[in-house]
């Protein structure tokens, strides 16, 4: 069984892909890195012999988010790849603008409009020029459902307030499929982009009124937003065996 090192490993996604590793009897290291520390990034991948490093952490906001998003990954990257080792590193739909008028496949170029956006698409660019054999997951919002361990956007959409945008389209997945989509993915050798995301493309706007059950304030999006970021997912849908579900279907 592989031994993992998971960045990020107290936020939404990290905790629970650290839960569901060890339920299937991995050994995972959980220990916080300051992965915009270089030095103490390639000590901790030397000391631990990681078999794969899953790079959840991130920032969304500045001032933090470019030295973490970019840089941390790009250290993330040299450690593993100076070890030989495997590199899952999650990425977002975001590296795309939204105008394609399409659903994005894997090999479209990237045009962020957001600075978040942007800082993840620097990091695809330099992890896989530190790393060539890593593999770059790209998924979307990711939400608990049902029973399922509440995200920021449920807990946003159930407190109420707000303008939630009808034309910002995101192919949101809920959290445990996208785990165990990981977690299938940890031993095999597919590297470069994959898309990992849900079933369905739904507005911000109907992915509030699923998560609240009540209505909520619809209103356009900004030129500064992204707009349609769906994304096909269906070269990783041939790979898995697990099934990656929409939204409708999860609240439905």
């Amino acid at each position: 069984m592989p031994r993992l090192w998971v960045t990020g490993a107290t936020g939404y996604l990290g905790s629970v892909l650290v839960a569901a590793a060890r339920e299937q009897g991995l050994e995972v290291d959980a220990e916080r890195v300051e992965v915009r520390d270089e030095e103490a990034v390639r000590a901790h991948v030397g000391r631990l012999r990681p078999d794969v490093v899953v790079h959840t952490a991130y920032r969304q906001d500045p001032p933090d988010a470019w030295s973490t998003n970019v840089d941390g990954s790009e250290h993330v990257a040299r450690a593993a790849a100076a070890a030989g080792v495997r590199l899952v590193h999650l990425s977002t739909d975001v590296v795309f603008g939204g105008r394609k008028g399409a659903p994005y496949v894997e090999g479209d170029p990237t045009d962020p409009v957001t600075d978040y956006g942007r800082t993840k698409a620097e990091a695809e660019r330099r992890v896989a020029a530190a790393h060539p054999a890593a593999l770059l997951v790209r998924t979307s919002l990711i939400v608990g459902g049902p029973g399922g361990p509440e995200s920021k956007h449920e807990r946003a959409a159930r407190n109420g307030g707000g303008t939630w945008y009808v034309n910002e389209i995101r192919s949101a997945v809920q959290v445990d499929d996208l785990v165990a989509a990981l977690l299938e993915l940890l031993g095999d050798g597919v590297a470069g982009p994959l898309h990992v995301a849900g079933a369905d493309g739904v507005s911000r706007h109907e992915l509030a009124e699923l998560a609240s059950g009540s209505p909520c304030a619809a209103g356009l999006a900004p030129a500064t937003r992204p707009l349609d970021c769906t994304l096909d997912s269906s070269r990783a849908e041939a790979m898995l065996r697990t099934r990656l579900r929409g939204v409708r279907e999860l609240y439905g």
